[in-house]
């Protein structure tokens, strides 16, 4: 590798000890596609001589094989790694490089500039101090450039350098520049972004990079290299900010000693500091703090550190331990803005997983307000939000959490949201503020709860999931059920599909977004009538598993009995009592499961009923013979 420094070769401890006490800058290199960030990456890092020989020559024989630069070297594959990146001449996944100069290290993620990886680019900015926005000068200011202008607004990203490409492609003109700047300039403004600077340059060519070009002896501003080893990171705000430390284990080696263990989000925490823990809101002191290499008397924002407490106290994985001062806050329901990374759209109603900081819990989106047009930054009514949405929405927890906004405190400001059923990442999202509602509403304590209830009526409550296409019997079947029920002397009560859609949901149509807010509201009624101590029974085709999974979770283990009533679609069709298969495929019906609409068949039911093998009567029998083997009903 070529020297950095003379050190290397002279004092390798010296160097080491310089490079180590050197600042370290992260930023992300964003924009469309093809307006040259892997090639701008490989120019930094050809031009900070931080390649090694065996590189140099892998690369120049890349460049004859995958290259788009004729016998010179394309620096672009030095970032693009993927094999099928270097086939497509595209950047796939987030690429992180290291390198360093002089005066400074840095790690930079070169992130894709297809709109479909929109999602990789949220990655990379998550932990960015500055941000490099591409622009093609033959293409100026294009959606992409907009949509990643945005979310470094969302982020909290402020130091933006716009790095007009290819001016070598349009004669290094001034105007051209000019007109760029000047749109751009106009675009930021109405996101507050203000910390913004300009610079005309060619990655290919190297002009402007590390040196001013003669090329463009009109631009008297920084070089990018001069820009990034000068521009201000604020390495000591996290410590400013009030102490927040997520837990993360806790620490229980012998019966003597009972740590605390996380890395601290913010702040400053020192033995003898009074702390509050969130949400429980319980009290102590800091007895303790300790690392691998011993005690210590303080610890800082990014230090791992285990602490202990004057006091015993129950402090769980996920809570949060805050400065007594100024603790964080706790609430269940939030505005927020979200980013949609995921094909299958965002619908109101279904339930998710919501990670924050170190605590998982369960949330559901109640509202969208608006999505945003990143092109005009209008907002615009929404019931769903499609792949790169970006959406202001409420959002509502199963429990309190503890937070800050994320303005204030990214750690614990910043989510992520994990579909229940397969554990993808499908969006990213920002808390604005806690809704007030969540602050004025709480839980009732009542002497009379459910157990009570059911010793009344001498049963145990559930609720029987009747799921199928339409046609498959499953009304008839739970009709026939409760009537054994109650011949049994049992207290139920049936809800239909049809039935509930005269009153409760009438609102509502059969768009997927209405069919989730369906399954939710009767899922919501199931739990109530569980509660009061009722067998429920209901009868809906309830398409989707995860509205199944959340009808599921609202009851007590052991209460919940999937009834999956299976009837092949040509079977039901055939029997279409209600003549909508017929509809359906005249086209008078839309969204009709089965026909335009998927049935996602349950994949562990309690019970499957085959209703081509069954009679309605039979199957009645089937459901009942579970519930007495299970001893929810008595056995005859």
């Amino acid at each position: 590798m070529a020297h950095v420094s003379d050190l290397i070769s002279r004092d390798i401890e010296q160097y080491l000890k310089q490079h180590e006490n050197k600042g370290l800058l992260r930023f992300i290199t964003c924009g469309s596609v093809d307006d040259g960030k892997s090639t701008l990456i490989g120019r930094l890092l050809f031009d900070s001589k931080m390649l090694f020989e065996d590189q140099l020559s892998a690369i120049e024989a890349d460049s004859k094989k995958y290259g788009t630069q004729g016998e010179e070297i394309d620096f672009a594959l030095l970032v693009d790694g993927l094999a099928a990146e270097r086939e497509q001449g595209i950047t796939i996944d987030v690429a992180y490089r290291f390198f360093s100069t002089d005066r400074r290290k840095f790690i930079v993620a070169d992130t894709p500039g297809h709109e479909q990886y929109t999602r990789n680019m949220v990655t990379g900015a998550s932990t960015a101090d500055a941000a490099i926005l591409m622009v093609d000068a033959r293409k100026g200011i294009l959606t992409q450039t907009r949509r990643h202008s945005f979310l470094m607004s969302l982020i909290g990203i402020r130091n933006i350098v716009v790095a007009i490409n290819k001016m070598d492609l349009m004669d290094y003109s001034e105007q051209v520049f000019n007109r760029i700047r000047d749109e751009y300039r106009e675009f930021a403004g109405q996101l507050g972004l203000d910390n913004i600077t300009f610079i005309p340059m060619s990655a290919l060519k190297g002009d402007n990079i590390t040196a001013h070009s003669d090329k463009t002896p009109w631009y008297h501003g920084t070089t990018l290299m001069g820009y990034l080893e000068t521009v201000e990171v604020d390495d000591d705000r996290l410590q400013r900010n009030p102490f927040r430390m997520p837990v993360q284990w806790v620490n229980r080696p012998n019966l003597d000693f009972r740590g605390f263990a996380g890395t601290l989000a913010s702040g400053v925490v020192r033995p003898g500091d009074e702390i509050r823990v969130q949400p429980s809101g319980k009290t102590s002191r800091i007895a303790s703090i300790y690392t691998y290499d011993g005690e210590l008397d303080e610890a800082v924002a990014g230090q791992s550190v285990t602490l202990t407490l004057t006091d015993e106290i129950d402090i769980s994985r996920g809570d949060v331990i805050s400065g007594i001062d100024q603790p964080a806050q706790t609430a269940d329901q939030f505005e927020t803005s979200i980013v949609w990374m995921h094909e299958e759209p965002m619908l109101p109603g279904r339930p998710y997983l919501l990670k924050i900081g170190t605590r998982t819990v369960t949330a559901t989106i109640t509202d969208i307000k608006y999505q945003v047009n990143v092109n005009t930054l209008e907002h615009m009514a929404a019931k769903k939000l499609e792949l790169n949405g970006i959406g202001i929405c409420n959002i509502s927890l199963d429990r309190a959490i503890a937070f800050d906004p994320y303005t204030e405190n990214q750690d614990t400001g910043g989510f992520i949201l994990i579909d229940r059923m397969n554990n993808n990442t499908v969006a990213a999202g920002m808390i604005h503020f806690a809704l007030r509602r969540s602050q004025n509403i709480h839980m009732q304590h009542v002497d009379v709860d459910k157990a009570t209830r059911a010793r009344a009526k001498n049963q145990q409550p559930c609720v029987l999931w009747f799921t199928g296409l339409s046609g498959a019997g499953k009304s008839t079947i739970a009709n026939k059920v409760e009537k054994k029920l109650h011949a049994l002397g049992r207290h139920t009560y049936l809800l239909d599909g049809d039935n509930v859609r005269h009153g409760l949901n009438k609102d509502l149509g059969f768009t997927d977004a209405d069919r989730v807010e369906n399954i939710r509201r009767v899922a919501e009624v199931s739990k109530l009538m569980a509660d009061a101590g009722l067998i429920v029974l209901s009868a809906f085709i309830s398409p989707f598993r995860s509205e199944r999974a959340m009808a599921r979770g609202m009851v007590e283990d052991g209460e919940f009995v999937e009834i999956f009533v299976d009837a092949p679609l040509d079977v039901a069709e055939g029997r279409d009592p209600k003549g909508l298969y017929k509809k359906a495929r005249r086209g008078e019906l839309k969204n009709f499961t089965g026909i335009d609409s998927a049935y996602e068949i349950p994949e562990a039911p309690e019970i499957t009923l085959d209703t081509t093998r069954y009679t309605p009567d039979e199957a009645a029998d089937q459901v009942i013979l579970h519930l007495q083997e299970c001893g929810i009903v008595p056995a005859t």
